[in-house]
């Protein structure tokens, strides 16, 4: 009886191995239910703060059994360096911008979602000045290192100048429309809504924007790779979403 009870004991003890096992095999070692991903004010990702207003994110992250929280973020640059520091799963960005705080951070991501080819929503503009050849000597005020300072390279080289030729003046795109309403400042290279804003100021001129290089900037809904791969129903909501 005493050999009967061990072997039975050890069939339990060894089938429940088994159990464990498999759930350990099926279930991602980080997998976890609840997710943020954040936005900022660019024309192209507005749609989020649509989505997660009207519930349509709610939906489909019920349909898969877990909360994604959709947080605004008022500064661009700011909302990537909180999701390259990890208080955040995704994060609306360009390609370039990918390419350069979250990888130099040492964060492996993946562009989820392409929402647009900026076509013009990107643009340089001038107080008092008609011509992308007047911005000569001028101080230029953008989100330094963002796409903002990647156009105006591009811009710059159109016409046989470079960055030697101008001075950046670091700016956020929170303070931007603001800044341009002062005297001081006299050139701007941003993105929309605030570039319609701002080209709707008197004495205002878009002298250069994303039209003339197009599909080079691709503005994205990114997210954490490894997070991706250990929770692919975060994906799945996100893009049916």
């Amino acid at each position: 009886m005493k050999k009967t009870h061990r072997r039975n004991l050890r069939s339990k003890l060894a089938f429940i191995f088994i159990l464990l096992a498999a759930f350990a095999i099926s279930t991602p070692l980080y997998a976890k239910d609840s997710f943020k991903v954040c936005w900022s004010i660019y024309v192209g990702w507005m749609p989020w703060d649509y989505g997660a207003k009207e519930g349509i994110v709610k939906k489909w992250a019920d349909k898969y059994g877990i909360t994604i929280d959709v947080v605004q973020i008022n500064d661009y640059i700011e909302s990537i360096n909180q999701y390259t520091a990890g208080a955040f799963d995704g994060c609306t960005m360009t390609n370039m911008d990918a390419l350069t705080i979250p990888a130099a951070g040492g964060v492996d991501s993946t562009a989820l979602i392409v929402g647009d080819f900026s076509n013009g929503n990107d643009g340089i503009v001038l107080k008092g000045k008609s011509s992308l050849k007047d911005i000569k000597a001028q101080k230029v005020n953008l989100v330094e290192l963002s796409v903002s300072h990647y156009l105006l390279a591009r811009a710059l080289d159109s016409v046989k100048m470079s960055e030697k030729d101008i001075t950046v003046v670091n700016t956020s795109d929170a303070d931007m429309v603001a800044a341009y309403s002062t005297p001081d400042v006299t050139s701007v290279v941003t993105w929309n809504p605030l570039l319609s804003e701002i080209t709707g100021m008197p004495n205002s001129t878009k002298v250069f924007d994303s039209s003339k290089i197009p599909g080079e900037i691709i503005d994205l809904m990114v997210v954490n790779t490894k997070t991706l791969k250990d929770n692919p129903k975060f994906g799945k909501a996100l893009t049916a979403a």
